[in-house]
């Protein structure tokens, strides 16, 4: 799955995406581009897990495929 999340702009929101990717599935496979403000991870969590988690750490997710 791939997500959009433009609130990520620094290093700091990078790290804190990627925390919170693997919190959700620790076996999760994760690539986070912050030039394209964009998330891509290779989960068994569904979506909506991912933007609700993304959500409460202060960051707006959309699916993008």
């Amino acid at each position: 799955m791939k997500f959009s999340i433009p609130d990520m702009t620094c290093g700091h929101c990078k790290a804190v995406v990627e925390r919170t990717l693997i919190d959700i599935d620790s076996s999760a496979s994760v690539l986070v581009d912050l030039g394209s403000h964009t998330a891509e991870v290779q989960t068994t969590a569904p979506a909506e897990a991912i933007i609700g988690a993304l959500k409460t750490e202060g960051y707006t997710a959309t699916r993008i495929g």
